[in-house]
């Protein structure tokens, strides 16, 4: 194989994992592109279907393999597990999706993989934890997708409010990924300006910043009730944290991120922003928050820490 060939593995080939795979076609991410999924058939067909798009992209060798086949990997970005089904919360699927967890991370490491691991099924933040610890790599090269769908969300919904686009709002959903997430308004920019005098001046009141987060927050129960789930827009999140790893890019993205003293709290995978580079996390960069923003994030982490250790204890029986 050439020095220069990036190579990637997708493990878990259902709805978001295809459209993964759709999304690092699109942008002729890595030119080398595994699919490993219990459902080989599908993992086949989706290679057949997707090799087709290369014409009018960039050349890819994408197949079917197996886990063996993830070893010479830069990046492994693991989708499998049950989904999120109407009614249920992502801290739902923490019982049945620690096991899948673990029954992927023995034969990856088995595989000698040594390349940065990429984690996207929920609970994210847990599953993530998880698979640090079941896997024994550097958290640095563990980390989740964490925070970022929320976040393109808030950038959308504020992008509408203020006229102008998501892409110039600096603005971050922290915390879990699920119920207790929230925006971190005060240390978010509009061009420079402070986010909350844009806000302001564009007549937005705190009742409707509350209802804009809480609408963020809602946002995937109201996809899943529709479509029965949602996929494009992780898929596209993680389609761009892949680019910052591939590319070294030591871009700053909202991940789940390990903190190791940042807000106070260790030992625990959460939504933050974080420098993304080959590596994988850089550095975890600790945003300013108020008081009011502090408390949820502490309340957020304890949530997460809570529903980890019982998620833990169960699996030991």
């Amino acid at each position: 194989m050439a020095q220069n060939r990036q190579k990637v593995a997708l493990i878990g080939d259902g709805a978001v994992g295809s459209s993964y795979a759709f999304a690092m076609m699109q942008q002729g991410l890595a030119e080398d592109f595994v699919i490993v999924d219990v459902i080989k058939e599908r993992t086949e067909g989706d290679a057949l279907d997707l090799e087709d798009a290369q014409v009018f992209t960039a050349p890819k060798n994408i197949y079917s393999g197996d886990y063996k086949d993830c070893a010479d990997a830069d990046l492994a970005v693991i989708t499998a597990g049950a989904p999120q089904k109407p009614g249920e919360s992502r801290l739902d699927l923490v019982n049945k999706n620690l096991k899948i967890m673990q029954s992927i991370i023995k034969p990856l490491v088995a595989s000698g993989f040594k390349g940065v691991l990429l984690v996207a099924a929920n609970p994210v933040d847990i599953l993530t934890y998880a698979a640090q610890k079941f896997s024994g790599f550097p958290k640095s090269r563990v980390f989740g997708s964490g925070t970022s769908l929320d976040t393109t969300r808030l950038q959308v919904a504020l992008s509408k409010k203020l006229k102008v686009s998501p892409q110039s709002i600096d603005a971050y959903i922290m915390g879990e990924h699920g119920d207790s997430e929230f925006a971190a308004y005060s240390a978010a920019r509009v061009g420079g300006e402070s986010f909350l005098a844009a806000a302001k001046r564009a007549g937005l009141s705190t009742d409707d910043l509350t209802k804009i987060e809480d609408d963020v927050r809602k946002k995937a129960y109201e996809i899943i009730n529709r479509k029965g789930a949602t996929f494009y827009g992780v898929a596209t999140a993680l389609m761009r944290i892949s680019k910052a790893v591939l590319h070294d890019e030591n871009a700053i993205l909202p991940v789940g991120a390990p903190v190791d003293g940042e807000y106070g709290l260790h030992d625990l995978y959460i939504g933050s922003p974080a420098v993304i580079n080959g590596a994988g996390i850089d550095r975890v960069i600790e945003v300013p928050l108020n008081d009011d923003e502090k408390s949820k994030m502490q309340a957020s982490a304890k949530t997460l820490k809570e529903t980890l250790e019982n998620g833990m204890a169960n699996l030991q029986k």
